[in-house]
């Protein structure tokens, strides 16, 4: 697909986007600019988390992510509601696979229904898709 293409399918979901290196980062440098990129943060974490097979090291990248993004004061404390947030904190000595699910449906969802409208919306977006199309343009004046 072209580099057009690519950029003007991140429109098309927050899953095309994530899915995409190029639209990852993107998104991840608008979220910078509003200060919000701990969202995007914790979801690769969960991401990458939910991939890890050894038990020592569940138990280690779960408290990690626990002390990065969930506990009070976190370096990059995330917005979950008490409940989600208290779950967790209750099961995390004896962590599973699954026991950032709940607070990664609500960040996802925050991200779909707020962060990423906007990003679509932003200039930053709008500036990256005029220039994949201007290169895309004198890509063909060539011939």
């Amino acid at each position: 697909r072209s580099e057009v293409g690519e950029t003007m399918s991140w429109s098309e979901s927050v899953d095309t986007l994530l899915a995409s290196k190029d639209g990852l980062a993107a998104f991840r440098t608008f979220l910078k600019s509003e200060f919000s990129e701990e969202n995007v943060e914790f979801w690769l974490a969960c991401e990458d988390y939910k991939k890890t097979k050894s038990s020592t090291e569940i138990a280690a990248k779960a408290r990690k992510i626990y002390s990065d993004f969930i506990q009070a004061d976190a370096p990059k404390e995330i917005n979950i509601d008490f409940h989600t947030k208290n779950h967790i904190s209750q099961n995390i000595s004896e962590p599973t696979l699954t026991c950032f699910d709940d607070a990664q449906k609500l960040i996802y969802s925050l991200m779909a229904k707020d962060s990423f409208p906007r990003f679509l919306r932003s200039e930053a977006y709008k500036e990256l898709l005029n220039k994949r199309q201007n290169r895309n343009q004198k890509r063909w004046l060539l011939f």
